[in-house]
């Protein structure tokens, strides 16, 4: 249940890191960069800019957005470990937080002395640590290692120990930073168990995660972060969407090529669902329609159009033209256009590339190729991966 006012407020929030050249520095140079804004300016980086946000009491807010948008960034200045250059952070209740892999974690400590120095940390009597210890080392599994200085865990296993010790203290905001990325499969479903116990008890949380499937899942709101400011916030599957569009726009341009003789170009597409709406995003399955504009400058005889579509890598999926579908065009001339009809995109969920040619008969002549060249993003509800294959088990 959320509460109406605010357990976490964010206004105006910014964060500044200073650059430092490679070398040393030399007296002349300290004192340009001291007089001289544009010098000043030229060393500094700014993480988070302009960033403001409310999280209700219990809510859950998801944070999405690629590496380096800001995202841990952020969460270190809620937790309080790092101070915003900008702005003003008011958080209500007690706050635990798991920012990043063995963060605050001594490693010749062994693990039992780095659960109590954590709760010394959070301002937690050793008497009250000693009532959570057992949970803690049963929630996280880490058995005899418990009394072994922590440098020798595993990744799963530093994981494991701080997440436990950040829920067993039982704040009243929780901040995690991908721990739903390690660790085993059964140790995440705890974690997602655990996460969705929290929410039924009132308490807020922000969860950093690139598994856009389950945060989804678990968040009541998303917050998108791009180059350090907040691009949305709202419902989940909105924001997701936002930022799969996005981050295939991106995939696009790093992945896209363009090249040809250049008696024909391709000059502009459009997608469209199965219901004939405009869009970037339809379901797997579905029917996709792209309207393919072309301009030649000369009268070109039997041109054939192609397309492909690849995964956000650029791997190649599937391939095919008019020539290969019987579909013969006599020639083209000056502007014009035609539609390519998939009927169904049976794909697994994820962001896919388009690219398409137009070439000779004869395949001797490129006249323009588009390699990744559109985005299109598909979502489905089946779990599996590649293509979609219908299938029949029996036995055994």
């Amino acid at each position: 249940m959320m509460d109406s006012s605010p357990a976490i407020s964010v206004q105006g929030v910014g964060k500044r890191y200073r650059l430092r050249a490679m070398g040393a520095r030399s007296l002349k140079t300290a004192v340009l960069e001291t007089l001289s804004p544009k010098a000043a300016a030229a060393s500094e980086f700014w993480a988070l800019r302009n960033v403001a946000f409310e999280v209700a009491g219990g809510e859950t807010l998801g944070i999405i957005g690629s590496n380096g948008a800001g995202k841990s960034t952020l969460l270190a200045l809620l937790a309080g470990t790092k101070q915003p250059t900008e702005g003003t952070i008011r958080t209500r209740g007690t706050i635990s937080s798991l920012l990043e892999l063995g963060a605050g974690f001594h490693p010749d400590l062994t693990g039992r002395e780095n659960v109590y120095l954590a709760g010394a940390v959070m301002g937690l009597s050793r008497q009250s640590m000693r009532e959570r210890f057992d949970a803690i080392v049963e929630f996280s599994g880490i058995g005899d290692f418990i009394d072994q200085p922590v440098r020798h865990y595993s990744s799963g296993m530093y994981v494991r120990l701080g997440f436990s010790v950040a829920v067993e203290v039982d704040p009243d905001i929780l901040l995690i930073d991908e721990v739903l990325s390690v660790g085993d499969i059964a140790f995440q479903k705890k974690c997602i168990d655990t996460i969705k116990s929290f929410r039924d008890r009132g308490k807020t949380m922000l969860v950093i995660s690139h598994d856009l499937s389950t945060i989804q899942t678990i968040s009541d709101r998303i917050l998108f972060l791009e180059e350090g400011q907040v691009q949305g916030i709202g419902k989940p599957i909105e924001v997701v969407g936002q930022y799969t569009s996005s981050a295939g726009r991106k995939g696009a341009e790093a992945l896209g090529r363009e090249w040809g003789s250049g008696e024909v170009r391709l000059s502009g597409f459009e997608l469209r669902n199965g219901q004939g709406v405009v869009t970037d995003r339809i379901r797997s399955g579905d029917a996709l329609e792209i309207r393919i504009e072309y301009t030649a400058a000369q009268r070109i005889e039997n041109p054939v159009f192609g397309f492909s579509l690849a995964d956000d890598t650029g791997a190649k999926l599937y391939g095919n033209n008019s020539q290969i579908e019987k579909h013969e065009i006599a020639a083209i001339e000056g502007e014009g256009s035609l539609t390519l009809r998939i009927e169904s995109v049976s794909v697994a969920s994820g962001t896919y590339l388009l690219s398409f040619s137009v070439h000779s008969a004869d395949h001797s002549t490129n006249y323009h190729r588009l390699d990744n060249a559109l985005p299109i993003m598909v979502e489905s509800d089946k779990p599996f991966e590649g293509c979609y294959l219908p299938v029949k088990w029996s036995g055994p």
